[in-house]
């Protein structure tokens, strides 16, 4: 008996959503954003480009749909902590983190304003928030500072890296080099320059970054008129 061939929404269902997006992440972590591309994800996944616009709209959706994943991990591996402060810097560790390990992630989630791999984490953050006590409209302007300054920082980290990656430049050289010529500036105009450019060179971008969230987290004042609009 002749056998019946796959027909080619049989085929398309054999390459799940989930398999595209993994293949995604692979390819955005070897070649960033620039090397995702639905030629490329098609020879990755042995399929044609037909197979994978069945699950994914375009690349933007595609983007989005990475960011998601990493995102979910990251939220779900998070060990929420004692108190609402340990558990949002916690969250922060996390982000800053999956920023560092796939440099593409802090630029991407730039793009995805409004989509649920922001709405994840603002909701992983704002319902520590609320747990502090934040009265009011405060609660959102608490949680959207805290966002900002973990994608702001965890992107400019990432950048950091990319551009010494591109560059072929060793970061102990680089900062070291850099300590040097801060060091010798006019201590006249950059008395504090010169007081901290011994730190540049053993500096942990990391710690620095959660000394950030606890500076935010010592302002919060959970009191109704805590805060005001900027004249």
């Amino acid at each position: 008996m002749k056998r019946k061939a796959s027909s080619p929404q049989r085929r398309e269902e054999s390459l799940s959503r989930e398999r595209i997006i993994e293949a995604s992440i692979e390819l955005l972590d070897r070649s960033g954003e620039d090397g995702l591309t639905f030629r490329a994800l098609a020879e990755r996944l042995a399929t044609g480009a037909g197979a994978i616009y069945w699950h994914v709209a375009n690349k933007s959706d595609l983007l989005t749909a990475a960011c998601d994943a990493m995102v979910t991990r990251r939220l779900k591996a998070n060990a929420t902590g004692a108190t609402p402060s340990a558990a949002i810097r916690s969250i922060a560790g996390e982000m800053f983190d999956a920023i560092d390990e796939h440099p593409w992630l802090g630029s991407a989630l730039i793009h995805c304003a409004g989509q649920m791999p922001m709405v994840r984490i603002l909701e992983a953050i704002g319902q520590q928030v609320r747990a502090l006590d934040v009265a009011g409209e405060a609660q959102w302007q608490v949680a959207c500072a805290l966002l900002n300054y973990i994608l702001g920082v965890g992107g400019q980290n990432a950048a950091h890296t990319q551009f010494a990656k591109a560059r072929d430049l060793d970061r102990t050289d680089f900062l070291n080099a850099m300590a040097t010529m801060w060091s010798e500036l006019d201590p006249d105009d950059y008395p504090f320059a010169r007081s901290v450019a011994g730190q540049l060179s053993t500096h942990d971008d990391r710690a620095d970054f959660l000394t950030g969230i606890d500076l935010i987290l010592k302002g919060i004042d959970p009191s109704p008129t805590a805060v005001h609009s900027i004249p």
